[in-house]
């Protein structure tokens, strides 16, 4: 046996002798759901776990208090991977087979949903088995995990690209759960930007000339300035209404919004003084995002003039668009196919099919979809996706990945996690289906080892043969017009010091004299 098959051998054996932690590990991370920027005990457990195997860590990387930066080995090049763990609010469930939320919280509480706790587990076993590799062939090179919180809102890849925390990265191999298994193409996720609008009242005694009025000594007569809550209602309408004027029905492109903060409910009639409106957009191209911005940045200042407010906007994240690396992919799907799909077991087809009963459906023989139980090549998932794409459109979706394409060449691996097989053509299943099968070890272990198995391969393979970092760096060198700087590279889109909004009131859990809960209290029925 060569050396790279020996190398690789022992990265592969190191994992198969850890599955019973490393499953617990993800249970442990599943069942903790915390939100984006509030992942305060995830981020711990990776801290000290990485810490027990010898990493360097620095927490709080970038100024976010549940992101970490963990780094072990020396010399040779610097290859790195990611760990998410972000929970989604209003998803929460537990690992049974109908219908569940956590019990003692409230329903709308946080769950995992994509699911990221297996995200972050099969990136760290990756980064992981690689390390046993090295150790047991006395191979050079650099590992580097990073934890990325808050996905959900593409929040921390941006920052820790504006702050340099990529820039000596040679490649990166980076993993999503998925409903098939494959590596990504040439069409890569598009940008999401996301900015946060304050309205505030400053001055609401000014909105009426008091020497008007009969009795100017008494405010409360008044006619009231209309306030931030008004122009949040304003903000939103008109959004909804310059919204089909935003880019034509052309490719595809969203816009969400969110409330933050609104009024003040235990006033009696004040002008509400404060309030926050969340927008978020994706499309395939940065001139979209900022003609979309423009719209929202004008009717922000028309809302608040009319309301008698002052707008401040504040940016949550602005992410480029994904830079695809045809090489790295390549060696990436290699180590996939030697793996072969996941095999789901009898607990997993169980649990499938009593999820089945519960709904009224008949029980199926084999309750998961094919693109579950086969591989599928990046060329066909490419082709796939450019069927549903006009045929300018290179980007679709968006995540927060296409940060590291930018600085390293980059591959995005996918390994389906359980999605159940639909009774008859149109069928959707109900969204706490897949939570549920999220967090039991049977349904969604097997695509977590063999994304975990996959990422160790091809770090390995970067380390011990050096014609396929090279390919995969001419080609980076390549699409940016020379490397990072080059004439085709698009640099961060946030500035270095930007403060990451980490103190802006995003739902988390909170201690009471109750217990826990989640922000929006438990009810007492």
């Amino acid at each position: 046996m060569t050396l790279i098959g020996v190398a690789k051998a022992a990265a592969l054996r190191w994992i198969e002798s850890q599955q019973e932690w490393l499953s617990d590990f993800h249970q442990e991370i599943w069942n903790y759901a915390e939100p984006a920027y509030r992942e305060y005990r995830s981020a711990r457990a990776f801290v000290d776990l990485l810490r027990q195997h010898g990493f360097e860590v620095e927490e709080g990387s970038g100024e976010m208090p549940t992101a970490f930066c963990a780094t072990w080995g020396q010399g040779g090049p610097t290859l790195a991977t990611f760990a998410e763990y972000d929970a989604v609010p209003g998803n929460s469930q537990q690992p049974v087979p109908y219908q569940a939320p956590r019990e003692g919280l409230h329903p709308w509480a946080a769950g995992h949903t994509d699911p990221h706790s297996s995200l972050g587990v099969a990136a760290l076993m990756g980064i992981l088995g690689a390390k046993a590799a090295m150790e047991a062939r006395g191979l050079s090179g650099t590992l580097r995990i990073f934890g990325e919180p808050a996905e959900k809102i593409c929040g921390s890849k941006p920052v820790h690209a504006a702050k340099g925390y990529y820039d000596d990265l040679d490649a990166a191999v980076v993993y999503h759960p998925h409903t098939t298994n494959t590596v990504a193409w040439e069409t890569h996720c598009g940008s999401y930007w996301s900015v946060v609008f304050t309205f505030e009242c400053l001055e609401p005694e000014k909105w009426m000339d008091s020497s008007l009025l009969a009795a100017p000594d008494r405010p409360h007569t008044v006619a009231r300035c209309p306030g931030a809550l008004d122009a949040v209602c304003l903000m939103y309408t008109n959004t909804k209404y310059t919204k089909e004027s935003m880019f034509p029905h052309t490719g595809t492109w969203t816009l969400n919004e969110y409330i933050l903060a609104g009024g003040q409910c235990t006033s009696d009639n004040l002008p509400p003084r404060f309030s926050q409106i969340q927008y978020a957009w994706r499309s395939p191209t940065l001139d979209i995002q900022d003609r979309i911005y423009q719209v929202l940045e004008r009717n922000a200042r028309h809302a608040a003039e009319v309301t008698g407010c002052v707008v401040t906007p504040r940016w949550v994240t602005k992410t480029r668009v994904g830079l695809p690396n045809l090489a790295l992919s390549e060696l990436t799907y290699r180590n996939l196919e030697l793996l072969g799909p996941p095999i789901f077991g009898d607990e997993a087809r169980k649990f499938a099919r009593a999820i089945q009963e519960n709904l009224g459906l008949p029980p199926a023989d084999e309750p998961f979809t094919d693109d579950n139980l086969r591989l599928q090549t990046p060329q066909d998932y490419d082709a796939a996706q450019q069927r549903s794409l006009p045929p300018w459109q290179h980007n679709f979706t968006s995540d927060d990945y296409v940060e590291y394409t930018w600085h390293a060449p980059t591959a995005r691996l996918h390994t389906s996690r359980p999605r159940l097989r639909p009774p008859e053509s149109g069928f959707t299943y109900p969204m706490w289906t897949l939570n549920a099968m999220g967090g039991v070890p049977g349904c969604i272990d097997p695509g977590m080892f063999v994304a975990g198995k996959t990422i160790a391969a091809t770090l390995t393979d970067l380390l011990t043969i050096p014609s396929t970092l090279e390919k995969a760096q001419a080609e980076f060198r390549e699409r940016t017009g020379g490397g990072v700087g080059g004439e085709k590279w698009v640099a961060p889109l946030l500035a270095e010091d930007f403060v990451p909004p980490v103190d802006l009131r995003w739902p988390e859990y909170v201690e009471t004299p109750r217990g826990m809960e989640w922000w929006i209290p438990t009810p007492l029925a």
